[in-house]
Formats: C-alpha cells, structure tokens, sequence
C-alpha cells in the first residue's frame, strides 16, 4: 500500500451500486487504490447484513447512528462523527 496516490475523491463521480441485505439494502461506492480498497456506503433504515464479513475494516459513521455487530455478538453503536477499526479473526 505504500504507493497510494496522493488525490482528492469526489464522490458524486464515483458509481453507486446496491447491495441487498437479510433486510434493506446498502449502496456502495467503491475505488481501489493497489491493496486498498476505500468504500463509502449509504445504508437503509432496518438494513441487516447477509454475511458475516472477515477483512480488516476502519468505519467512519458520517450522518445517522447505527450499530454493527461482531459474529461473537459483541456490537457497537456509531453515531455521526464517530470511527471504530476491528479486525476480524
């Protein structure tokens, strides 16, 4: 990841996609830069994600609140302003 462009992201020019979940839907909009991928997600009300996922993450909530929850159980609310990292092991 050491040759990460420096570079402004504007997001209104980077393509949405939907992502349906147990419940609700998640829409991505997603660049990679080498190993790095940087995604910025806009979750419905009631969204419930379909997987349990096993990357490293870094979340920063933007507007709203919500909660993310481990496999173990072990959740987190996020409200605007707020960022967790967790590593999935």
């Amino acid at each position: 990841m050491s040759k990460i462009p420096f570079q402004a992201i504007n997001w209104d020019k980077i393509e949405r996609t939907e992502h349906k979940g147990e419940t609700g839907t998640a829409y991505w909009q997603t660049i990679q830069l080498g190993g790095l991928r940087i995604r910025k997600v806009t979750y419905s009300e009631g969204y419930l994600a379909d997987h349990w996922c096993q990357k490293v993450h870094i979340v920063h909530c933007l507007e709203g609140n919500f909660i993310t929850e481990m496999e173990n159980g072990q959740q987190t609310n996020l409200s605007k302003g707020m960022t967790l990292s967790f590593l999935m092991i």
